[in-house]
């Protein structure tokens, strides 16, 4: 009763906010998408962490953890990539004064190319993160405190798609600030209470279990090498890994609507990258607050302690069986809202991509006013289309995190490509990022769909339905390469082929490169630049990359 009466206050709260939010709002495009462009560090910050932590970690990544380890530790251990997005990319972006990833490609290409851009994205977000969110805390919920999957899946979404479109970005941003604390301290509690049980009373003598039964499965470290009797290295291949997640990282920390959305609402450049600086120290954390969980999971479960059987519960098995009463429900009140800034960041970037790419184009003359309610509409477009792809989500099977990386891994390297050399390479024309663009999603395209009529378990069903053996033996091939190696290849297919295109093709004039690329900034942009850092924001970044190495060295 008391873990239901805490849940009933923080509801209460989410009412409070969304109030708060329609009585101070302002009816236009820039408090509805980007909160004003008014949002501090601090906000920006725990915006860009809470964006990324939804239900894919802490059902997908802990459940990753309990099969694999340390094995895709690499796609968390990013928070160096978030420096870059704040170092690097954001003074190009917040010169622009751009609302949407698509429409700063229009201004380095053309519209072809940022209209390519939102449909991969908003395909993206209804197949992978906004179903995806759904389904995984449809399974945390029941887990933990027995909703019903399916009631806890659609009100989930539901309640996150009211919230967004009463609230906008600010709801959003607001809610970031407050969950963000409880999230990390609710799941350092977990960490210290599971190290404590599986290790008997002492945290050293329960890391020293974790990673004895962790080694038992030939997961206690990261595959960086070939040592004899790892079972994951031919999925993780060496040191492959290492450029195959900073692909997928600069795609997503870097070029992703819904989380550079949240840098752009910053009031300035200064708060901008600093807010990048603290996403970059909490990035550090899902691996122990997460991934860690995971492995104790499993390992409790080979005592005895915890009985599961899909590893996608090992999160909830711990919360359910660790928390003590009163506890419980204020982390979960935590994760929930976790699970919740997830979606909604999905749902509103996607309202902000729609209406500035596609309905503002049409409508030139709309008012603000029209433009925030077709942003609403777009959200509850995206929440329908979400909830109808929940039951095919459902078949998705175990090793749900993986699955994520597999897909994204086809979506990454056309988009990162196009992005590294708009910014960094003057010569590359429109039409070569127009085609490099489309040529590379459609590729990945091609072989996701290999991957989706693959039966899974065997190619021979695949191989007896096509007669011609050139065919057949070509399609194999494609789908039989690593998925990590698959990635590697295309983003340096797409970028050797927008190389070409561009000895063919016009360039682009020096107008339209105007503040836009890395050597075509004005010197009044250069300087608004430079005063915006000072040594205190260099120490701090450096101390951000210093963990990430420390972390590949002891988990070589």
């Amino acid at each position: 009763m008391l873990d239901w009466i805490i849940l009933i206050l923080f509801f209460s709260c989410l009412v409070g906010i969304v109030f708060w939010v329609i009585k101070h709002k302002k009816d236009n495009t820039s408090d509805y998408f980007l909160s004003g462009r008014s949002e501090t560090w601090l906000a920006v910050g725990a915006a860009i962490f809470a964006a990324n932590i939804g239900s894919e970690h802490l059902v997908g990544l802990s459940g990753a953890g309990a099969e694999s380890g340390m094995a895709m530790a690499h796609w968390e251990m990013q928070g160096w990539m978030i420096l870059v997005l704040g170092w690097v990319f954001v003074p190009f972006y917040a010169h622009s004064r751009v609302f949407t990833m698509p429409e700063f490609l229009s201004r380095r290409y053309n519209k072809n190319t940022s209209s390519t851009l939102s449909v991969i994205t908003l395909v993206s977000y209804v197949l992978t993160k906004v179903s995806v969110t759904a389904f995984t805390g449809g399974i945390f919920l029941q887990s933990v405190i027995g909703i019903d999957f399916w009631y806890g899946a659609i009100g989930l979404v539901l309640l996150t798609g009211i919230f967004t479109v009463l609230g906008g970005m600010k709801g959003i941003m607001t809610i970031s600030v407050i969950q963000t604390p409880i999230l990390i301290v609710g799941a350092f509690t977990i960490l210290i209470l599971g190290l404590i049980k599986v290790g008997g009373g002492g945290l050293i003598d329960g890391w020293h279990e974790v990673v004895k039964f962790a080694g038992s499965n030939g997961s206690t470290n990261m595959h960086l090498v070939h040592p004899k009797g790892d079972v994951w290295y031919d999925k993780f291949p060496g040191i492959s890994v290492i450029f195959g997640a900073a692909i997928i990282g600069f795609w997503y920390w870097c070029t992703d609507q819904h989380i550079v959305q949240r840098a752009l609402a910053a009031k300035d450049l200064k708060n901008a990258r600093r807010g990048t600086i603290l996403a970059g120290f909490l990035k550090i954390l899902p691996v122990f607050i997460f991934l860690i969980p995971g492995m104790i999971a499993a390992a409790l479960r080979g005592k005895g302690v915890l009985m599961f059987t899909d590893n996608n519960e090992a999160y909830g098995s711990l919360v359910r069986n660790l928390l003590p009463i009163g506890v419980k429900g204020i982390v979960v009140v935590g994760f929930i809202a976790a699970l919740m800034t997830s979606l909604a960041a999905h749902f509103n970037s996607s309202a902000t991509l729609f209406t500035i790419d596609f309905y503002k184009i049409k409508r030139p003359n709309a008012s603000e006013h029209q433009l925030v309610w077709i942003g609403r509409v777009a959200t509850i477009s995206v929440v329908v289309l979400g909830l109808v792809w929940i039951p095919i989500m459902k078949s998705l099977g175990s090793v749900l995190y993986e699955y994520l990386q597999n897909v994204q891994s086809l979506i990454a390297p056309a988009i990162a490509a196009v992005f590294l050399l708009g910014v960094f390479n003057r010569n590359i024309t429109p039409k070569a990022g127009e085609w490099g663009l489309l040529i590379g999603a459609l590729i990945g395209l091609f072989r996701l769909c290999l991957m989706v009529f693959d039966p899974g378990t065997s190619f021979d069903a695949a191989q007896k339905m096509i007669t011609n053996p050139a065919l057949r033996t070509g399609l194999f091939t494609i789908l039989n390469i690593n998925w990590i190696h698959f990635c590697i290849f295309l983003f340096f297919f797409t970028m050797a082929l927008m190389v070409v295109i561009s000895m063919f093709t016009p360039k682009a004039g020096e107008q339209q490169l105007q503040g836009i690329t890395y050597f075509s900034q004005s010197p009044e942009q250069v300087k608004e630049t430079r005063e915006s850092w000072n040594l205190l924001d260099i120490i701090t970044s450096l101390v951000v990359v210093a963990v990430c190495v420390v972390f590949y060295i002891y988990f070589w």
